[in-house]
């Protein structure tokens, strides 16, 4: 996937994705708003409707939020309007690819919360984001990459390929309740990328139903590949935790969250 084909989400998706618990209730907020505490300036790739980057202006950590969806940003910027000033005051929302941005400052740590990286398909889109993000680090700065470690079952199991409910029946301020599936639709397991689709099932008050569906392709990586594939781009890592308590990465773990140092090979 070229680097102007990157996955957009829907106007369904952004309206839904803060009602939607798999994300409200994620437990990463605690994990980044303190890696930031401790790195002093975060540049954000794939912040979304601000999730995480709302909380990190909260504890006063100045932090640049980049996403490829307007849409997102639109919300994120809805969501910023009820802050105090000094927490929008430490925001700067800026719309582009994470594969070929250039931004005035260096920063601390850059961060790619909940799989943003995992959208980048190719090799070449994945070095590109990488040496982006080592052009604006400082000099002994912090990359995050989250990933899910892999489940081996979802290399090819064809129970995957079923509509699995992530978000039970959940009413919406305005009236309306929605719920949403997901599935692999087709395994590449030679490309290492899943075809993906999430269903929303949208219930109005008059009880008129609408399904909506989002499409994208999803790249998966292997811990060893990760620390490869960083080195190509200068940095070396640091750890690998499992979760989001810091726990070192294990057999069973559902995360794989690889912290990378910027070395001074590139200068």
């Amino acid at each position: 996937m070229s680097s102007n084909a990157q996955h957009e989400y829907s106007d369904v998706f952004v309206e839904f994705y803060d009602h939607t618990p798999l994300y409200r209730t994620r437990a990463d907020i605690p994990f980044y708003v303190e890696e930031a505490r401790a790195a002093g300036s975060v540049l954000e790739l794939g912040c979304g409707s601000g999730r995480i980057l709302i909380p990190t202006a909260a504890a006063g950590v100045p932090i640049t939020g980049l996403d490829l969806s307007e849409s997102m940003l639109a919300r994120c910027r809805e969501k910023l309007a009820a802050q105090p000033p000094d927490v929008r005051a430490r925001v700067r929302l800026v719309h582009g690819s994470m594969t070929n941005f250039d931004l005035p400052n260096k920063f601390a740590l850059v961060t790619t919360p909940f799989r943003a990286f995992q959208h980048l398909i190719s090799i070449d889109d994945q070095l590109a984001c990488l040496l982006c993000v080592y052009r604006h680090l400082a000099p002994g700065g912090r990359l995050i990459l989250d990933m899910f470690q892999v489940n081996p079952a979802g290399l090819g199991d064809p129970q995957w390929m079923r509509e699995r409910e992530d978000t039970p029946e959940t009413r919406l301020p305005d009236g309306r309740s929605f719920r949403r599936t997901a599935r692999i639709t087709s395994f590449n397991r030679a490309e290492q990328v899943n075809d993906v689709e999430f269903a929303v099932y949208l219930t109005f008050p008059d009880g008129r139903t609408e399904r909506h569906t989002q499409n994208f392709p999803f790249r998966y990586f292997f811990p060893k590949e990760v620390e490869h594939l960083l080195a190509r781009a200068g940095f070396r890592v640091v750890t690998v935790y499992g979760d989001f308590n810091r726990a070192p990465l294990a057999n069973d773990s559902a995360e794989m969250l690889t912290v990378a140092e910027k070395s001074d090979e590139r200068g």
